[in-house]
C-alpha cells in the first residue's frame, strides 16, 4: 500500500505470503521472507511509483523507486521475485543473474508463484481441478511432449488469456509452458489462441 493505493510492482512475481520453498529437505517460509525483503527496501524511505494501469484486482501496476532504487529490479536481482514473463520481459536478465548466483529463493526448490496461486484456485474448485487434471492426463506433461516433437507452448496468463507460441516467435524462449501441443489445431481445440507477436 502506497498512500491509499494498493500497488503491485509491474513485471515481477514474488512468492505468495503463504508460500513455502524447500531447501536441504526443509520447508521455509519464502513468501514471508520475500515480503520482509520488500519491506526492508521500502520502509522509511521516499517511495515514488509510476502507474501503468490497474490489474484484475484493482491494484495499481507500477514501477516504484525507494530513494532512487528500483524495487522490482532489486527484488528480482536478489532472488526474492521472478520475472513475470506473461506481462513483461524487462527483468529476465535480472532473474538469470539471480538464478546463476543462487540468490534468495533460487537457493531453494520452489514452484513459480503463479502456479502456487493456480494450485490454490484449483483446491477451491475441486470439480474444475479434476476436469483439468483429466485433460492434462490425456496430453503428456510439457517436458514429455517436447521430447516427442510437440513444441508449441500453451501459456495461461493471470488476465485469463490462453495463448500459444510457436518456435521462432518473439517470446517463445521466454514463455513458460503449462501445456505443449503438436499442432496449432490441438492448441486451438484446447482453448488457446495464437500469440500476436
Amino acid at each position: 500500500m502506497i498512500a491509499e493505493a494498493r500497488v503491485r510492482l509491474a513485471g515481477i512475481d514474488a512468492p505468495e505470503l503463504d508460500q513455502n520453498c524447500t531447501r536441504d529437505g526443509q520447508e521455509w517460509a519464502c513468501g514471508e521472507a520475500a515480503a520482509a525483503q520488500l519491506r526492508s527496501l521500502a520502509e522509511g524511505k521516499m517511495v515514488t511509483c509510476f502507474g501503468q494501469g490497474n490489474d484484475a484486482h484493482g491494484r495499481l501496476l507500477a514501477i516504484c523507486h525507494a530513494n532512487g532504487l528500483e524495487l522490482g529490479a532489486t527484488m528480482v536481482e536478489y532472488g526474492w521475485a521472478t520475472a513475470y514473463r506473461s506481462y513483461s520481459s524487462a527483468y529476465i536478465g535480472h532473474e538469470h543473474r539471480a538464478k546463476s548466483a543462487g540468490q534468495g529463493i533460487w537457493r531453494s526448490e520452489f514452484i513459480l508463484p503463479e502456479y502456487h496461486r493456480l494450485a490454490k484456485t484449483e483446491l477451491a474448485a475441486p470439480a474444475a481441478s479434476q476436469e483439468r487434471s483429466a485433460s492434462r492426463q490425456r496430453r503428456s506433461e510439457p517436458e514429455d511432449q517436447a521430447h516427442h516433437g510437440c513444441r508449441i507452448k500453451g501459456n495461461r496468463s493471470r488476465r485469463g488469456d490462453w495463448i500459444y507460441h510457436l518456435p521462432g516467435m518473439q517470446y517463445y524462449e521466454d514463455t513458460r509452458a503449462e501445456e505443449m501441443f503438436c499442432s496449432e489445431a490441438a492448441a486451438r481445440a484446447a482453448g488457446y489462441r495464437r500469440s500476436k507477436v
